[in-house]
């Protein structure tokens, strides 16, 4: 007696079983085409939709495209398409306040930059130091009159601020005295001895570089690389630590350094005056070292900052010690009612100082080119979340971040 359905024999069902598990097959597979039709549509749609919240600029070779822009108050995002053949950089600028920027963007690629403006006019650069800069204008909103209005009280930020300043002015006679000594090595011709200056020299530098790097035309002529200039290290234009830093590690002399190392005397002593001369609003404060450390995470960590010397950790460290200044100096707001956000902070901050004390050695920091990826990779990480959790702070004590 046969176990088929039916009393069928095996060998009357199975042509019926394969016919129907192909019909059933098909059925499957037009639904599931459907489903994956309808979900392309839906992530089609949805790109589309992320687009049109986009303003896309284009960078050429020599401009950009457009290079006069109109957006609205509030939040904006950005999409910035690398056209030319070189790595690049965009920045948005209040005068000569860099407001938000994004560093080595990539031939053939693009990135976004999240930007949350106030109205006004503003400038934005485009590419190579020599390109022509752009235009921004914002215009006003009803939110961001809003916003204007519900300011909070600044009473509370005129410690923390002052504060602020007065380690900017330490720091940055530190950076003078650093500068002065190397610049003195390089004068007298000690190879060895300019080397050894170059480096708390660099740290000095590092340690404000969050408030410095918002003097767009005083940060360009101390601190940017050769990747921003039409001839590279060869372009007369690239000056400042890196142009020290590429003759005494990467060439092994001091030959030509000596008016290097003079205008970059003349230019930090002028970055200490304009750092006391700007007045940083509430809202910025933990801004710039936001912006520093996705800096760090995005690209210095894969050792673009010091790429001749490879003395980037100490770099990060000045870094650090720099965030933990702010996290500090706001340490009296945030714990009277956000405990567990400055408990976080603490815990991120601590993070990163942790990585980076795992790779000291008996005479300092390891070089970043021993440096594995691995360790790279963690630094970049930690760095991130400690940016992060920063990005909470203005939310938390009622300002509207830049």
């Amino acid at each position: 007696m046969s176990n088929s359905p039916s009393g069928l024999s095996e060998k009357a069902w199975s042509p019926r079983v394969l016919r129907l598990a192909v019909a059933g097959s098909v059925v499957l597979m037009i639904a599931a085409g459907g489903m994956f039709y309808y979900a392309s549509k839906m992530a089609a749609h949805k790109r589309a939709a992320n687009t049109g919240d986009e303003t896309v600029i284009n960078i050429h070779p020599r401009s950009c495209e457009p290079n006069a822009l109109t957006v609205p108050a509030g939040k904006n995002s950005f999409r910035i398409v690398n056209q030319s053949d070189r790595a690049v950089e965009w920045e948005i600028l209040d005068g000569v306040l860099v407001i938000e920027e994004r560093e080595n963007i990539t031939p053939g690629m693009s990135q976004v930059i999240n930007a949350n403006l106030m109205p006004g006019d503003y400038a934005i650069t485009c590419g190579l130091l020599s390109n022509p800069r752009g235009t921004l204008h914002v215009t006003p909103t009803a939110e961001s009159d809003a916003l204007a209005k519900a300011r909070p009280s600044m009473t509370a930020f005129i410690g923390p601020l002052s504060e602020y300043r007065v380690y900017l002015s330490q720091q940055g006679t530190q950076l003078i005295k650093a500068v002065t000594a190397l610049q003195q090595a390089i004068d007298a011709g000690d190879l060895a001895a300019a080397k050894a200056a170059y480096l708390p020299a660099r740290s000095a530098y590092q340690r404000i570089a969050p408030a410095a790097q918002r003097l767009a035309e005083l940060d360009n002529a101390i601190n940017a690389r050769a990747d921003y200039f039409e001839k590279r290290e060869q372009d007369p234009g690239f000056g400042g630590f890196h142009r020290l830093e590429h003759g005494l590690f990467a060439q092994n002399s001091v030959q030509g350094l000596a008016p290097v190392a003079q205008k970059l005397n003349a230019d930090v002593t002028r970055l200490k005056q304009e750092l006391l001369a700007q007045n940083i609003a509430p809202e910025q404060l933990t801004g710039i070292v936001m912006r520093n450390l996705l800096s760090l995470a995005q690209n210095r960590s894969k050792g673009e900052e010091e790429r001749y010397s490879h003395t980037d950790l100490n770099g990060f460290a000045g870094n650090l010690e720099g965030a933990r200044k702010v996290i500090d100096l706001l340490r009296p707001l945030l714990e009277r009612n956000h405990a567990q956000l400055q408990q976080r902070l603490d815990a991120a901050s601590a993070a990163l100082d942790e990585t980076l004390n795992g790779l000291k050695t008996e005479t300092g920091y390891r070089p970043y080119d021993q440096v594995d990826d691995a360790a790279r990779q963690q630094i970049a990480d930690r760095a991130k979340a400690l940016a992060d959790t920063l990005h909470e702070v203005d939310p938390a004590l009622g300002l509207s971040s830049l």
